[in-house]
């Protein structure tokens, strides 16, 4: 019996086991007297042999040197430990499972908006399912940074718990890295979207408002944010950029820090500046108590002046909803109190939260377009202000009478076409059909007495018209720009009505204070080549409307700005008139905010449908004049003259949308 023996143990008693199974099998089929014995080595032998111990002329095995018979068959060879998942293994096996889930139905679980899921597969379809947000096996930069920002987002404005981010350290194989991919372009899809066009939909708040709301493409948004791994950056480009917008934002991270103006309010509590009491101060009104106030509040201009003006209103009003009481602009017992330090009585009505009012207005801005065109012109309804901005600097500013409560101002971007001079004032069909033939029923000579033609179509249509004059409703120039509710700005005999710190009495149309210089001044930016002054517009008023077209139209923006930051950088707030705050405050904070974003029927505008009635029934009347029913629709008596026609040179017939044209 031969006996072959290893000098050098094997590696491991796994080999060593498989070798002995080899080499029996082996044996079994040698003649006995050949067989080979293997001898397995024990664990604690010496390391096996290296490749130095084989070399040539060295201390090779006898074994392997001299053997006669053949040698043992070879070790099986040892199964390699498996290769680590190099980074790029694991976003392939990303890629495939996002490859499974865009184009598969699970999509839907993720994305319940139709557009997102769209946008989704074509961006993710054009680059073959390469992640996004994953790289090397893990959240990239670009996640981290858009994950930091979405915590955030409350500082915009917004609310973080609405975009909902993953935890890209928990997610460690590609199914779970794949879903967390998903989630965050989400959250960032419906970032970018109610960024750019709000969380509450206009139609939710008022019948009122349109807008022609642009959603930013998913797959534009996605594309974005792949250009760029600062994806904190380019979300942010989705919020409005207008200078006012981001005045607010400023002023809440004041009010949250406490460095705002309730902060300021509250510090003031002791009377640094004591007020006296005394009787309710009111605009118009002089008191040496007004030197108290200005200086207790800090407001703009001569503290030494005893007139309780505008200004003075103004930040007696913003104090008022600050302190949570009654923000009536007025100097009452109360609001001495509340500025001197002492307890107050409860505010009446709802309470006014400064940080839900500027929440709103932010809110409200993200309706508007972001370019809000140069030169352009932005109506402040609650501070019955018009403002005309040119190079994005206020160019000219006026008072102007507003839409009472029930009868809105709405809520509007136009573009302003041309101005009237002389204008005829078509009566809305509302009006004609709730207050005037109504008031004809009672008083058949009541069109006569205030100057008003009414004419019949052989349809039936009803209108209602009231000729170019000095007593005409609109006064003698209108401003046009084109909208379904039917609303521009115009001149009014009314003047009285500007005195009023409260400017809400109109049908909605906005009545201008200064028309005339409003006129020069749009015409100067508009035909600055023609030399459009006031006196030359005042040489135009006569009985025949005169048209003036722009060459370019400028856009008109109708805003509801309850807070803005003036222009000495003080939160101002005012008076929620049409009660669109409180609206959007109850949606925002109750289980309406989840579906706040879509949509909701409102029925059709009808305020220019036309008013039919029996064909006949009404034939026509003359022009007189008489102050009682102009009384009660105007709120001022006087008389209208009738002023010879004449038609000035470059005169031009009424167009079409002017004879349509209506005023409320």
């Amino acid at each position: 019996m031969k006996i072959v023996r290893f000098d050098h143990l094997l590696a491991s008693t796994a080999l060593g086991l498989v070798l002995l199974i080899s080499g029996q099998a082996a044996n079994a089929q040698q003649p006995a007297d050949q067989q080979t014995q293997i001898v397995v080595p024990l664990p604690d032998a010496p390391p096996p042999p290296t490749a130095n111990d084989f070399s040539a002329g060295t201390n090779a095995p006898a074994a392997a040197q001299n053997a006669a018979t053949p040698a043992a068959p070879a070790p099986a060879p040892v199964a390699a430990a498996p290769a680590p998942v190099t980074s790029a293994a694991a976003d392939s096996a990303v890629s495939d499972k996002l490859r499974d889930i865009v184009t598969g139905k699970s999509l839907d679980r993720v994305l319940g908006r139709k557009a997102d899921r769209a946008g989704v597969e074509a961006f993710y379809n054009a680059r073959g399912f390469k992640p996004l947000w994953v790289a090397n096996g893990a959240g990239g930069e670009r996640a981290k940074s858009a994950i930091a920002y979405l915590a955030k987002a409350d500082a915009v404005g917004l609310e973080p718990s609405d975009y909902p981010t993953p935890d890209f350290n928990a997610a460690t194989s590609p199914d779970a890295l794949a879903e967390a991919e998903l989630k965050l372009t989400a959250s960032a899809l419906t970032f970018a979207r109610q960024a750019q066009i709000g969380r509450v939909h206009y139609t939710r708040v008022s019948a009122d408002i349109q807008f022609d709301l642009k959603a930013p493409e998913p797959a534009d948004v996605l594309a974005k944010l792949a250009a760029n791994d600062d994806a904190g950056k380019t979300l942010d480009s989705y919020n409005p950029p207008m200078a006012e917008f981001k005045a607010l934002r400023a002023k809440l991270a004041e009010l949250r820090s406490g460095k705002g103006v309730a902060a300021k309010a509250e510090e003031k509590a002791a009377p640094q500046v004591h007020v006296p009491e005394g009787k309710i101060l009111k605009p118009g009104m002089k008191d040496v108590r007004v030197i108290a106030l200005r200086k207790r509040l800090d407001v703009k201009g001569d503290k030494e002046n005893q007139l309780y003006d505008d200004a003075v209103r103004d930040a007696v009003r913003t104090f008022q909803t600050v302190a949570d009481l009654n923000a009536d602009g007025n100097l009452g017992a109360n609001t001495v109190k509340a500025m001197n330090g002492e307890k107050t009585e409860a505010a009446k009505g709802p309470s006014a939260d400064p940080t839900d009012v500027i929440l709103v207005n932010m809110e409200r801005w993200r309706w508007y377009a972001r370019d809000l065109g140069n030169p352009h012109v932005v109506v402040n309804i609650p501070n019955y202000q018009l403002t005309l901005f040119n190079d994005d600097k206020v160019y000219w500013n006026t008072k102007i009478v507003v839409g009472k409560p029930g009868k809105n101002t709405p809520l509007i971007s136009a573009e302003m076409k041309f101005i009237t001079v002389n204008p005829t004032w078509n009566v809305p069909p509302s009006i004609i059909e709730k207050e005037y033939l109504p008031a004809l029923r009672e008083d058949p000579q009541a069109l006569d007495r205030i100057g008003l033609k009414l004419t019949q179509d052989a349809d039936g249509t009803v209108h209602i018209a009231q000729p170019p004059g000095a007593g005409n409703a609109l006064g003698r120039i209108r401003f046009n720009f084109p909208n379904k509710f039917l609303v521009y700005q115009h001149d009014t005999p009314d003047k009285h009505l500007f005195a009023k710190e409260e400017r809400a009495f109109s049908h909605g149309c906005m009545r201008v204070q200064n028309p005339l210089t409003y006129g020069e001044k749009l015409l100067s930016l508009a035909l600055p080549g023609e030399h459009y002054t006031e006196a030359r517009l005042e040489k135009m008023f006569g009985g025949s409307e005169v048209n003036i077209n722009f060459p370019k139209n400028i856009w008109v923006h109708l805003t509801y700005q309850t807070a803005f930051v003036d222009a000495d950088g003080k939160l101002q707030l005012r008076k929620d008139i049409y009660g669109w705050d409180q609206r959007m405050i109850q949606i925002l904070k109750g289980s309406e905010r989840k579906v706040a974003d879509l949509a909701v029927e409102r029925a059709a505008n009808s305020s220019s449908k036309p008013v039919k009635m029996p064909v006949g029934m009404y034939g026509g009347s003359s022009y007189s004049s008489g102050p009682s029913f102009f009384d009660m629709l105007f709120g001022g008596g006087r008389q209208v003259q009738q002023e010879p026609t004449y038609r000035p040179r470059g005169a031009m017939g009424r167009r079409a949308e002017d004879r349509r044209s209506v005023t409320r």
